[in-house]
């Protein structure tokens, strides 16, 4: 889809329809806007959150269509609303022939936020979880174009970068785990980075083993498929600042639970249980392009969890990359091993401030739900920062506890450390792990098992992967 700046006034743009957006008990004022009026005195558009109406041969405009989307009360409205709005009107019109779509913007909506935000909701919106499907006709119906007016051109052009990596990331976690094993993902990584000028490196399983990265290779050990430790730098030409970012995300490819195996309803989607590698790859796609002024590393852990004849056992004890062990008493808890000598290898890359991101733990979605992403952290300071930087991006993100009773159930009496605390506050006693792995340096530890899938698709966006995370790591790096 092609993606553009209308310079045009809303009654000259020619195109298949014209969107603006309506606020309740606000009708929008100018093109057509008698037509408007009938329709919330009617009562078939109040302007709720988005609603869409479709008014056809508008009176003064070009297009052949004016559909209104509903923005909501009008003193509550944002970008992250408009990014919702402009994919519920694209993913409306879609199945309708529409090829050509512009969006009109009253004046006070028009900043260079609300123009990126417009254009990610619209690609986001167009992206379709059928690659694998073979009917000839899902193709017929496909948007062409798409246009913000009176928008910057730096705006725009900010908002396609960064959907174009969101849907890399959901394109990646999408992929069935017979085509994305750890060695494709390497491959698939290898490739980005290489059209986006970064430096890649992967560390295969005799250099891991070399390294002492035991809980890592504990996990891959039971599948056939090789584990990678895929590794994409960005560094600044001009740096602002001495501080390294890390971005670290789980790159389980599948998940089966491993000897302490997972229930067979509902496994097919442990596909994407490598959204939190996904994200950061997807961020660092973006960060390329964007380059703020702070050096990022990316760092993904990619294994394959499987029950073969070599697995690891529940009671196997691990020695980590930092000498710690850990006893393994569920090797469905396997995310977190995989994290942890990541980690630490971070750090020795030189890496100041340290943010994962991991489908972790089933314990989040029962505390958040499919809403917010859980965070956890170590530093107040830090935490403030992504938070910030994850409002401005419309991406949920709630702040979990991290007292320090929470350890107590992670200990015993035949290692350093367990790998699981049990079923009370089963999110909070994995992150609580993972601290033990980062000592003093600023870490931000993103839950994201609620909020990486969509199980059903939303007006906005398709089912399947949702990509969450890309455009908040983006902000953080730019913000810096």
């Amino acid at each position: 889809m092609d993606i553009r700046v209308e310079a045009k006034p809303i009654q000259e743009v020619e195109c298949d329809a014209m969107v603006v957006v309506g606020f309740e008990g606000q009708p929008p004022q100018g093109a057509a806007a008698d037509q408007i009026k009938d329709l919330y005195d009617s009562g078939e558009f109040s302007g709720k959150s988005l609603e869409i109406s479709v008014l056809h041969r508008p009176n003064g405009l070009k297009a052949k269509r004016l559909v209104l989307a509903g923005g909501g009360k009008r003193d509550r409205f944002d970008s992250a609303e408009l990014r919702k709005i402009s994919g519920a009107a694209l993913r409306s019109l879609k199945p309708k022939g529409v090829r050509g779509i512009a969006l009109a913007l009253d004046d006070p909506f028009r900043a260079p936020e609300f123009a990126a935000a417009a254009v990610e909701g619209a690609m986001l919106a167009d992206l379709e979880a059928d690659r694998y499907k073979t009917d000839p006709k899902k193709n017929e119906k496909q948007v062409a174009w798409f246009a913000v007016l009176g928008a910057s051109e730096s705006a725009v052009s900010r908002g396609r970068v960064v959907a174009e990596s969101q849907n890399f990331t959901r394109n990646l976690a999408n992929e069935p785990s017979n085509v994305l094993t750890p060695t494709q993902l390497a491959e698939r990584a290898r490739e980005m980075a290489a059209q986006q000028g970064l430096e890649c490196e992967v560390l295969d399983q005799d250099r891991m083993r070399q390294l002492g990265m035991g809980a890592l290779l504990g996990v891959a050990q039971g599948s056939a498929e090789p584990p990678a430790l895929i590794i994409v730098r960005y560094k600044p030409a001009n740096p602002s600042t001495q501080d390294h970012l890390g971005l670290v995300g789980k790159g389980v490819t599948f998940d089966t639970g491993g000897i302490s195996i997972k229930p067979a309803e509902g496994m097919e989607k442990m596909r994407y249980d490598m959204a939190g590698g996904a994200a950061v790859l997807g961020a660092m796609r973006a960060i390329a392009q964007l380059k703020p002024s702070v050096r990022v590393t990316a760092l993904v852990p990619a294994v394959e969890n499987m029950p073969g004849s070599r697995a690891q056992r529940p009671g196997d004890i691990v020695t980590t990359l930092n000498g710690k062990t850990v006893e393994v008493l569920n090797t469905d808890a396997e995310g977190r091993l995989i994290l942890i000598d990541t980690l630490t290898y971070a750090q020795r890359l030189g890496c100041t401030h340290l943010v994962d991101a991991a489908t972790l733990t089933g314990a989040i979605v029962v505390a958040l739900g499919a809403v917010n992403a859980g965070v956890f952290t170590n530093n107040d300071a830090f935490a403030a920062k992504l938070m910030t930087a994850a409002k401005t991006e419309g991406e949920k993100m709630w702040r979990m506890p991290m007292d320090e009773e929470y350890k107590e159930a992670l200990k015993t009496p035949f290692a350093d450390l367990q790998n699981i605390g049990g079923r009370p506050a089963g999110s909070v006693t994995a992150a609580m792990f993972l601290r033990d792995f980062v000592g003093d340096t600023p870490w931000i530890h993103l839950d994201i098992a609620g909020t990486a899938w969509l199980d059903d698709p939303k007006p906005y966006m398709a089912k399947g992967a949702s990509g969450i995370g890309v455009r908040t790591f983006v902000q953080l790096a730019e913000s810096w």
